[in-house]
């Protein structure tokens, strides 16, 4: 048989064939959910799930999150993927003067050993 070929067998065929046929039961909380999204772009499952219970409706929140994947409102503008790494610190501090005249830069073998010198305060 085709599907035992495939490696399922007819009653796991037939469990879905019935499945086709019932209603969606979490049709409310989709169109609540499409509802919440449209005034708030931003909002993760988690964000969802809490602005869900503002609204009365207790739900599980690896639930919202199924169903947000499955309706495809995943927010994707604050995934770790999505921003490009940045070392960039700001303006921490200034950078000292050069008081005691030290050369950086030579030409001999474009190599030159140097020392630091810090200052701590206590």
């Amino acid at each position: 048989m085709i599907l035992e070929a495939t490696g399922y067998r007819k009653a796991t065929y037939y469990y879905w064939v019935k499945r086709f046929d019932m209603p969606n039961k979490d049709e409310e909380i989709e169109s609540l959910m499409k509802e919440i999204r449209s005034s708030h772009k931003d909002y993760g499952y988690r964000r969802m799930t809490q602005e869900l219970r503002n609204r009365g409706i207790h739900i599980n929140m690896k639930k919202v999150q199924r169903l947000m994947s499955k309706l495809g409102l995943q927010v994707t503008s604050y995934t770790r993927k999505s921003r490009k790494y940045s070392s960039y610190k700001g303006t921490v501090g200034t950078v000292s003067k050069n008081r005691i005249h030290r050369r950086f830069y030579t030409s001999v073998c474009h190599q030159k050993i140097t020392t630091d010198t810090t200052e701590f305060k206590y």
